[in-house]
């Protein structure tokens, strides 16, 4: 093999290796503080078009949770939702938004929480979580 054609094969290679480092990861939204003070993000996960934080307040022993578009455009169907794991009831924020859902609050001191959203037709949500 000639060196050109080694080098060509090298360049080729990197511009591919980067592509896929570049489309590997989900756009993620950071959390914008939208639960308000003393809250600090504990957990988030990702969905597509943006991200789910779970925050936590330890002055008032209360989570938060807002769901945040990557890229805020024109209104459509999100949610943001939390509940005890122990309880069946969930706390929602549904409808349709510009930038993010929620915020949804719950006293939860000392429990595990399930929590989740949606951004257009995707859900995603954890459970068991962030016990203590």
């Amino acid at each position: 093999m000639s060196r050109t054609l080694v080098r060509r094969a090298a360049a080729a290679l990197g511009l591919a290796l980067a592509a896929t480092a570049l489309t590997a990861a989900p756009a993620s939204a950071a959390y914008g503080g939208q639960c308000g003070s003393g809250y600090r993000e504990v957990n988030k996960t990702s969905i597509s078009g943006g991200t789910v934080h779970l925050t936590y307040n330890n002055s008032n022993g209360r989570n938060c949770v807002v769901v945040a578009r990557s890229n805020p455009g024109s209104a459509m169907d999100m949610d943001a939702a939390l509940k005890r794991s122990d309880s069946a009831s969930w706390q929602t924020d549904p409808g349709n938004f510009t930038e993010y859902a929620g915020p949804v609050y719950l006293d939860a001191a000392g429990q595990c929480v399930d929590w989740g959203g949606v951004i257009g037709g995707e859900w995603v949500v954890r459970t068991g979580t962030n016990c203590g």
